[in-house]
């Protein structure tokens, strides 16, 4: 395959999306404990896998070419639109960048950066304080950031998925939420009933359903 005729074999273009998305995320998340290096990692195994599928080599495609091909005989499956499976294996033969799928993924992912750099400042300033953060978005969620990295995520998948991202993602899900336990039992150690009582008030990661009365508020810095 030819990169400018296929879109892949396209290893600078490759680099330059790890190195802007990574650098993107560390803007917003900026790790400094060995669990927020963790999570930051796992989070750019997971852009290196898809973009060297998306502008290196399609290895996806490679290996289910004869079952796609055999099923869905209309798509050109060395194009590099073929690549958005989900636009593709649902019948959207436009421009699959302007797909149901695609305009989701979006959505997500900016969603996701947007809780990133939300939360960071809260963070940041309770760190500095060396206080228990009890504003923004910590009132509504314990971990705000392994969220956000969920919904990146979820948005790459559903933009470009590949048998690698498919296999990682559940993993990192799960690797995420660990994480946040960790986290938990460190807090717990540091402020003791305060956070026991932030664990009663606030979900960890799904908020809930705002009432006509504002809730208790709080989330303590990363240590």
């Amino acid at each position: 395959m030819h990169g400018a005729a296929y879109g892949y074999d396209l290893w600078l273009l490759a680099l330059i999306n790890v190195a802007f998305f990574t650098f993107f995320a560390w803007s917003f998340y900026k790790p400094l404990t060995r669990w927020d290096w963790r999570a930051f990692s796992m989070f750019t195994a997971f852009i290196v896998a898809l973009f060297a599928e998306m502008y290196g080599f399609p290895l996806t495609l490679y290996l289910l070419s004869g079952w796609l091909a055999a099923k869905y005989p209309q798509v050109n499956w060395l194009s590099h639109d073929a690549g958005h499976l989900f636009e593709m294996l649902f019948g959207w033969r436009a421009n699959p960048h302007f797909g149901p799928f695609h305009i989701a993924s979006f959505v997500l992912i900016g969603g996701g950066f947007w809780l990133l750099s939300t939360a960071w400042p809260v963070l940041y300033r309770a760190q500095r304080e060396g206080r228990v953060a009890r504003e923004g978005i910590y009132a509504r969620m314990r971990h705000p950031q392994y969220v956000a990295f969920a919904l990146v995520l979820t948005g790459f998948l559903m933009q470009w998925p590949t048998l690698i991202t498919l296999v990682l993602y559940p993993v990192f899900l799960w690797a995420y939420a660990r994480l946040a336990r960790r986290e938990e039992r460190d807090s717990l150690a540091r402020f003791g009933e305060a956070y026991t009582s932030y664990m009663r008030e606030v979900p960890a990661f799904i908020p809930r359903r705002r009432t006509g009365t504002t809730g208790p508020r709080g989330h303590v810095p990363r240590t």
